[in-house]
């Protein structure tokens, strides 16, 4: 199976040096990203959706073994949160049939307000084609139960494994593939500090256990100051050889 190790973004003013050459324009800071990672998760899109040609676009200028994850928009997740999901779901598969071979996981995080509503996630689900593979963040404690687990694995939908302040980290696979989103260690704020090496050796083996059971495995790094996600996000593909 295959191991897939990046960061949430790609486009960021405290990575140059880190990433990108200080002074590259935001322009070409993709194509930096492209030359060190294999994988991405876009977070742009949970604050403002981009247009279909925009995707189609991203096809045409990533490698063709380059995989796009892509953050569901906030209008569909903290608005409404899924209620009345048709228009949204119309527009993300639009956009999500473009990319073509470079899609990878569509993710979908809840508002932490939100509580446990099965029949509501279970009718988003259901409107999604099988061809889109969907994680679910969780962030309030009332999904984490073990019908709500049930319900993803009868969709194929993975259960968001997540590292971060206050967050629970649940070791759970509910899906064909495993999707991790590493926020940070520090105990008090999510985003911040950098993973020590121990820490992304745990990691590691967690992703090599999920692997030899036959699952890709999809892992971003969040903790964006600094530059640590670049950093963590190199040791852990090292690592894991993701």
């Amino acid at each position: 199976m295959t191991v897939h190790v990046g960061t949430s973004g790609w486009s960021y003013d405290h990575w140059e040096g880190v990433l990108y050459p200080p002074g590259t324009p935001p322009r070409d800071r993709l194509a930096h990203y492209v030359r060190r990672f294999g994988t991405v998760e876009l977070n742009a899109s949970f604050y403002r959706w981009p247009r279909t040609a925009t995707f189609a676009g991203w096809r045409d200028r990533l490698p063709e073994d380059f995989r796009l994850s892509v953050k569901a928009p906030r209008g569909l997740t903290h608005a409404k949160r899924l209620y009345a999901p048709e228009a949204w779901v119309e527009r993300m598969t639009a956009a999500w049939h473009e990319l073509d071979g470079r899609r990878a996981v569509l993710l979908v995080q809840l508002h932490p307000a939100a509580v446990r509503d099965d029949a509501r996630l279970a009718y988003f689900l259901s409107l999604l084609p099988g061809w889109v593979q969907v994680a679910v963040e969780f962030r309030h404690p009332s999904w984490h139960v073990e019908e709500v687990f049930a319900l993803l694995e009868r969709h194929g939908a993975a259960y968001c494994v997540t590292s971060g302040a206050g967050l629970p980290c649940v070791l759970r696979a509910t899906a064909p593939f495993v999707y991790v989103r590493l926020h940070g260690p520090d105990d008090t704020w999510l985003y911040a500090g950098s993973y020590s090496d121990d820490d992304l050796r745990w990691w590691a083996d967690r992703v090599g256990e999920w692997a030899a059971s036959g699952r890709d495995v999809y892992a971003y790094f969040n903790n964006d100051g600094h530059g640590h996600a670049v950093r963590n996000a190199e040791t852990l593909r090292a690592l894991t050889g993701g």
